[in-house]
């Protein structure tokens, strides 16, 4: 991920160890390596609560366009 993102490793790791912190995500350790998965259930409660607090409850209003990587 790191080379695709054109970060250094260790950028990487601080911020997936913050994201870690916050629940958004979750690790495990398998040997020398730590690996990350997304935890929806808190992203969905994230993204329900900015939706109704920041978007003043229009869905609509939060959406905007991608850019296809």
């Amino acid at each position: 991920m790191a080379e695709k993102l054109k970060v250094s490793p260790a950028t990487l790791s601080f911020h997936f160890k913050t994201l870690s912190h916050a629940g958004l995500i979750e690790n495990r350790q398998d040997g020398r390596f730590v690996i990350y998965s997304a935890n929806f259930e808190v992203m969905n409660g994230m993204v329900d609560y900015l939706t109704e607090n920041c978007c003043g409850g229009n869905a609509d209003a939060c959406k905007t366009s991608r850019k296809k990587c």
